[in-house]
């Protein structure tokens, strides 16, 4: 009775913990969609909640971490859809374009359904968090596979990734500045620079 008595409590807590967090995430999104990132303010997220002001810092230091939280949220439900496109493509080249028309379809949806001003300056996201480091592996070994099968001459893999995921970032703005926003022909764009600049690239030993 007493040990059941011990663990419902922590249970209880624990539910409340996750709720809070998610109740910030939610009013964050929406405070960064109405008002844009830079003009937005950690207490705008706080009235968007019902919690106290004190409570937010709990779980976040600043606007900086929410949004960093954020972009984890979108990598961590990025990851299986990428996965997908290495699961379903026929080729290198399919896989790759496959990609590219994921995250900027993926991109394009979350900002729809957001309005985030698309030339807002943001904060630089960091790269060495589990989930974005989790997609880094997932295009890196997309890419170690298409060298071991013969589909990619032999370079080098991670600067590859890299290259992939940058040009995938940069692209992005730039795609949802036209309207509609143009996915095939940006997917299109990277996928062409990325396997035609291969060439150039030096090989590795």
């Amino acid at each position: 009775m007493s040990e059941t008595a011990s663990i419902e409590p922590i249970g209880k807590r624990e539910k409340t913990k996750v709720a809070n967090r998610q109740a910030i995430l939610v009013a964050a999104r929406r405070v960064f969609a109405e008002l844009g990132y830079e003009s937005a303010t950690v207490r705008d997220i706080i009235r968007g909640t019902e919690l106290a002001s004190g409570t937010f810092y709990n779980y976040f230091r600043s606007k900086e971490e929410v949004f960093e939280a954020l972009a984890d949220d979108g990598a961590r439900r990025f990851r299986p859809i990428l996965r997908m496109a290495r699961e379903h493509a026929k080729s290198f080249e399919d896989y790759l374009r496959s990609a590219f028309i994921a995250y900027f379809r993926f991109v394009a949806e979350e900002n729809r359904e957001a309005g985030l001003p698309v030339d807002e300056r943001r904060p630089h996201v960091r790269t060495d968090t589990p989930e974005m480091m989790a997609v880094y592996q997932e295009v890196r070994q997309s890419l170690e596979d298409a060298i071991a099968h013969g589909d990619l001459p032999h370079i080098d893999a991670d600067y590859l990734a890299h290259a992939c995921i940058g040009i995938a970032q940069e692209l992005g703005p730039a795609m949802l500045r036209r309207s509609p926003p143009d996915i095939d022909n940006a997917a299109a764009f990277a996928t062409g620079l990325i396997l035609k600049g291969l060439e150039g690239a030096p090989r590795k030993n």
